[in-house]
């Protein structure tokens, strides 16, 4: 009785050193603990997004997604990209101009960026829209890593644990399966895509590809597992629009 009463107070021990609250963060079943995925150290390194960046939003959601607004509410979908370039300071800058993209504004923007060092840098608040996938920024999360191929990044140990930590954190969080974190090309077979400009609906890039992310998913879950946080289902492909 003893041995139990130690063991349980040793777990409740453990659960309170993490910060995480026994209720949302563990669960005691079968004499195993679950804990949360923690924060990742993450440095804040904003963009500009003041009023008239949140207007160009505002009419870039009413004219794509029928919504004015600038707001992001309840993700539901983690986007993976890379920057197609080798410095954290040319995609902040690219990010921080605000300058028009494929003919409209707001710029291209996205709410992390790993550098190669696996530093993260947290650019916009989450509870803001930012323009980094065609179809998905009315629910997605953009995390953007400095790289130049798909390759690049796999292999990059620094920045793929980091990016790892980061998604796990933020699929908790907001309550995302790993079948939602998703690449950039992966997201015209999303069933969460929706664009009302008939000519823009097929628009996406080449970064992370369904091969690139089974690899970024399978390494999620295994991180995962580790940690004992449950991931949900894996990917249910919907090519809405027949790309």
């Amino acid at each position: 009785m003893m041995r139990a009463v130690a063991a349980l107070v040793a777990v409740l021990s453990i659960v309170a050193g993490s910060g995480v609250p026994p209720a949302q963060g563990a669960a005691l079943e079968a004499g195993s603990v679950t804990l949360a995925a923690r924060k990742p150290p993450i440095v804040w390194k904003p963009i500009p997004f003041g009023d008239k960046r949140r207007s160009e939003m505002a009419g870039y959601s009413k004219r794509h997604y029928g919504q004015h607004t600038w707001r992001l509410q309840g993700p539901k979908v983690i986007v993976e990209h890379y920057t197609a370039g080798t410095s954290f300071s040319s995609a902040w800058n690219t990010f921080a101009a605000d300058s028009p993209h494929n003919g409209e504004l707001p710029g291209t923007c996205a709410h992390f960026i790993i550098d190669r060092d696996g530093t993260i840098y947290q650019l916009v608040r989450l509870r803001i829209r930012c323009r980094h996938a065609v179809g998905m920024n009315s629910t997605a999360i953009g995390i953007e890593h400095v790289g130049t191929s798909d390759q690049m990044v796999l292999g990059d140990w620094a920045q793929m644990h980091s990016s790892l930590r980061l998604t796990l954190w933020l699929m908790q969080k907001f309550g995302i399966n790993i079948g939602n974190v998703i690449g950039h090309r992966e997201s015209l077979d999303s069933p969460y895509r929706f664009e009302l400009y008939r000519s823009w609906r097929c628009l996406v890039h080449a970064d992370f590809p369904h091969w690139a992310m089974r690899k970024y998913r399978h390494r999620l879950r295994d991180l995962a597992s580790k940690r004992g946080v449950p991931v949900g289902r894996g990917p249910v492909w919907e090519n809405v629009y027949g790309c």
